[in-house]
């Protein structure tokens, strides 16, 4: 049976052949069947979109041609537009060094940084083998001799730290304090090490090496404490930048008065900012040098060594994801240490929020950089390597770039990632000060039960916490405030903490009475500098979900592995920021007051500050009175205006002389 025409056939129904009917060339014959204008014929139309393709492949040819040139002289054209930028960069950088050497003096350091790390990579790149090839006798002759130079060079290195040590705690003997509280948690770590034998002490001491080195230079020597200091300036002169955006959106009013508006919007400019960072490339390059330098010196395994350096810069979560595609297969002992890491250091959004609060900025970059080699050095104290890893022997990882398609996105994910970290900080600060009132309150009556009279959490904190406190280097008077803040630190968490400190740094800075009574107003600068690098840490009870929550996601089928170790990793953390406290404790130096007869010749008195307050204790205890006649002791008594300096001290600050 066939039909004719579009009729459908049973031979086409057989071969599964489409009705026409019901196709768009159908519907153009049917309608043209029945009068409709005919449509152009099939050449016609072929012809017209011929004409139509030759004009448009005319029009783009240049264009065509101009991009197969690009791609045939892709690494010429871009040797020229980065030589021509080069010479650009290199016109600015004379100009701005002739017109002021002293105000450029900042860009002439980083321009020397980056050069440096530029002709570095040229120069492995292109001559490090040859270089490798020349030295390898020097390599082989080194290699035989190790055994005994090594111990040679430990012996000088001991013999060179107790002879400076001598020397730097004759001036201050209370440094000695902190160096014993720093033997002290070393010991206490070990005691409490998973496997004594196993111990690599390799590890241990060029940890700890490198801490103290950190130390040495960041708190001692001019140039590493105007860099730092510079750089915690810059950072402050950046996040102030965070008023512009935050005032138009709440207002000055709110900004100024309430500290929601004031210092959570600090953590998402501060996100926004590293996630551009983390775009352009910048901060995986930061992570990888000092990733290197930690395990070259320390013999860690990449993965462990990389989560720790990436910790100085971001958060105990967002560290892990720079490993995360190796985090199944580590062994208990890296994972230790990854968890460690987290918990020793703070992350760069956060350490906005604490320099807000007025926190000494230099102080909180120092102890962020010195936390990562201590951290690894203790975590491999505590838990240290019995298994095989499969990462041992490799000499780099892959990092892994952002899923951003331009620099927009990732400022935008940056920003909106915040919201989550705004959000959580802000909950946690109403549960845990609530939490902390109604546990004080609780307190207070079970203390009055017994006429125990203002019995709460903060005091009992001081009391337990009292000898670790004198032990990391705070005098004892100001022992039982700083342990009042660790207590705070550990058991809530360190954003409480700091704002406390804060409290107690503001008073010392408005130059209040040390004592209203029996209650102490603030401490001492050491113990404050011993504070901040003690409250430098996510190591508290709460932060044991986020790190198993964070982990968990990546890895759940090590769930259990991962709980196993958690709180051996928590008491690392707690003892690393105890250590650096201890370090910067024993590295601390004194400010000196200056000229106290110079100062009161030229301040009104109408206000007080630390200076003043400290230059009338000075007064006061020369101050002699003897037969009712007032007289003064040292450079005092050669000042004709003594008396008239006493009694504009005795205005502000209660003392006998008064």
């Amino acid at each position: 049976l066939q039909m004719e025409g579009n009729q459908i056939t049973l031979a086409s129904l057989q071969k599964g052949t489409d009705n026409p009917a019901f196709s768009l060339e159908g519907e153009k014959r049917h309608y043209e069947d029945c009068g409709g204008p005919r449509s152009e014929s099939r050449e016609e139309r072929r012809e017209g979109k011929g004409r139509f393709s030759s004009c448009c492949r005319k029009a783009l040819q240049p264009a065509s041609k101009a991009k197969h040139f690009c791609k045939a002289h892709a690494k010429v054209l871009r040797r020229v537009v980065l030589g021509l930028l080069g010479v650009a960069y290199l016109c600015y950088f004379i100009a701005a060094c002739y017109l002021n050497f002293q105000r450029a003096l900042a860009l002439v350091v980083m321009t020397a940084v980056i050069a440096f790390f530029i002709c570095w990579d040229i120069f492995k790149k292109h001559c490090g083998a040859k270089v490798l090839l020349l030295l390898r006798p020097i390599r082989k002759c080194f290699q035989k001799s190790w055994q005994w130079l090594k111990w040679l060079l430990w012996v000088a290195l001991l013999a060179g730290l107790i002879v400076w040590l001598a020397l730097d705690t004759g001036r201050n003997p209370e440094q000695l304090i902190s160096l014993g509280g720093f033997c002290f948690l070393v010991l206490f770590l070990f005691a409490c090490s998973k496997h004594h034998g196993a111990v690599s002490w390799r590890a241990v001491f060029w940890g700890l090496g490198l801490e103290f080195l950190f130390g040495l230079f960041i708190l001692r020597t001019t140039p590493g404490t105007q860099a730092f200091q510079w750089l915690g300036d810059q950072i402050q002169y950046f996040l102030g930048y965070t008023t512009a955006g935050s005032s138009f959106v709440f207002g000055n009013t709110l900004i100024e008065e309430v500290f929601a508006f004031q210092t959570l919007p600090i953590i998402v400019f501060f996100s926004c900012v590293m996630s551009i960072l983390y775009y352009l490339g910048v901060m995986q390059w930061l992570i990888l040098k000092i990733s290197w330098l930690l395990q070259v010196s320390m013999g860690t395994t990449p993965t462990e060594t990389l989560s720790v350096a990436g910790n100085i810069f971001v958060g105990q979560t967002e560290a892990p994801l720079l490993i995360r595609p190796y985090l199944a297969d580590m062994t208990l002992s890296e994972i230790h240490a990854v968890m460690t890491g987290g918990f020793s250091t703070i992350a760069g959004s956060v350490m906005g929020a604490y320099i807000s609060f007025g926190i000494d900025a230099a102080s909180l970059i120092a102890a962020s950089v010195m936390a990562a080699p201590c951290a690894l050095a203790m975590a491999k104290l505590v838990y240290p390597e019995v298994e095989e890893s499969k990462f041992k022997g490799k000499a780099s990882i892959r990092l892994s770039s952002g899923e951003e398609q331009n620099i927009l996105e990732a400022a935008s994910n940056g920003a909106a990632t915040s919201v989550g970290l705004v959000a959580n900080i802000a909950a946690n600060l109403i549960a845990f000060l609530a939490m902390l009132e109604f546990i004080n309150a609780t307190l207070r009556w079970f203390g009055e039960m017994v006429d125990i009279e203002g019995l709460t959490f903060q005091v009992i904190c001081s009391y337990v916490l009292m000898p670790v406190a004198f032990l990391m280097g705070a005098d004892w008077a100001d022992s039982p405030l700083v342990a009042e803040l660790l207590g705070i630190k550990i058991f809530l968490n360190e954003f409480v903490a700091y704002q406390q400190l804060a409290t107690y740094k503001k008073n010392r800075l408005m130059g209040l009475e040390e004592w209203d009574g029996n209650r102490k107003q603030w401490i001492s600068e050491r113990a404050e500098s011993i504070t901040t690098f003690a409250l430098c840490g996510f190591a508290n009870f709460s932060s044991i979900g986020i790190t198993l929550g964070g982990l968990t996601s990546m890895v759940p089928q090590r769930k259990g592995d991962l709980a196993s170790v958690v709180l051996r990793a928590l008491l690392t953390g707690i003892c690393v920021s105890m250590l650096n406290a201890c370090l910067a404790g024993l590295l601390h130096v004194p400010t000196e007051v200056g000229d106290c007869a110079m100062f009161f010749s030229t301040t009104n008195f109408s206000s007080t500050s630390y200076t003043m307050y400290t230059c009338c204790k000075q007064l006061f205890a020369s101050s002699v009175l003897q037969n009712r006649t007032l007289s003064f002791t040292g450079s005092w008594a050669e000042q004709a205006e003594s008396v008239l300096w006493l009694t504009e001290c005795c205005g502000h600050y209660n003392h006998t002389s008064c």
